[in-house]
């Protein structure tokens, strides 16, 4: 069996809430470290642009934001194990503090943080596999603007991340095509993105309405056709790009067996909800908490990724 590693937080999750935990956590001079299965800046990584912000009036994106974060959190020592995966957690001395890793190794630590975050929500629509990675996606980058440049674009979602997405993608394509289920954008959505969108002459909301087939070959999308729910018309546009903004699921898998409670949608219920004499943000085991998206009852924002 190979050595364990020791550390005084372990922190799970690479995103705003995790490097948040880390930073507070090296500058209290403790022993921190940080594991994620893919990079750092998690979902707020990939927003083009934030505005809601303290501290940047102007505007800043997500990556930018996130890599500030990340030096900070090295800047007091923390120690970041990127690419790690982290698949078990496990007991140790009757307390639930060992966490066992996908390369065989495994991880001792006085407290553990579960920051694993949530992942994008797919569509449920016929061959939408198909088109993953080529034509669809799941944050609006340079990137992907650079691909879309000139044309037109579907935009699936009615949060503050589809709102964001809308007023970066409106600026280098012909249209936006807002598409969102429920009746009214601003009932998830924040107030100057609602006000941004309805300013933006290149962009359309269609509420009430929802993506019914694909149509494409080799990856590629040639034509999207969605369903007005009230009127029941059905609209085919040749559109080759679709960015999907519906939610996320919780990152808890890995937690299956551990004992740690989750509500009824999987994410970590912490406080009272957890279990009696629970302190605040921690879970039904003692020394684990949880922190950010994958929390029960989080608000799922940036600024209060934290909490």
């Amino acid at each position: 069996m190979s050595a364990v590693v020791e550390t005084d937080v372990l922190v799970v999750g690479a995103g705003p809430a995790g490097l948040a935990a880390a930073v507070y956590a090296g500058s209290e001079g403790l022993s921190a470290l940080v594991l994620d299965c893919r990079a750092f800046g998690g979902q707020a990584g990939a927003s083009a642009r934030i505005e809601n912000y303290l501290g940047f009036p102007t505007g800043i994106t997500g990556m930018a934001l996130m890599g500030r974060a990340y030096t900070q959190a090295q800047k007091f020592g923390v120690e970041m194990a990127i690419p790690d995966e982290v698949v078990g957690l496990l007991t140790w001395d009757g307390e639930a503090r060992l966490l066992r890793l996908a390369n065989g190794e495994r991880v001792r630590a006085r407290s553990i943080v579960i920051a694993s975050g949530a992942r994008y929500r797919r569509l449920a629509v016929a061959n939408l596999e198909a088109f993953e990675g080529v034509s669809v996606h799941y944050w609006a980058s340079p990137l992907e603007a650079k691909l879309c440049a000139g044309h037109e674009v579907a935009l699936v979602g009615a949060g503050n991340s589809a709102g964001q997405a809308a007023v970066y993608l409106a600026s280098k394509v012909s249209k936006v095509w807002l598409l969102a289920r429920g009746g009214d954008i601003a009932a998830s959505m924040s107030r100057y993105l609602v006000d941004r969108i309805a300013a933006l002459p290149n962009v359309e909301v269609l509420i009430r309405t929802e993506v019914t087939e694909l149509e494409g070959s080799e990856g590629r999308l040639t034509a999207i056709s969605w369903r007005c729910r009230k009127s029941g018309d059905i609209v085919r546009r040749p559109i080759r790009h679709l960015f999907l903004f519906i939610g996320a699921e919780p990152n808890t898998d890995w937690l299956a067996g551990s004992g740690v409670a989750l509500d009824p949608k999987g994410f970590v219920l912490t406080g009272a909800d957890a279990a009696e004499n629970c302190r605040p943000l921690e879970t039904s085991l003692p020394g684990v908490f949880a922190i950010g998206d994958v929390r029960s009852g989080s608000i799922k924002r940036v600024a209060a990724a934290r909490r």
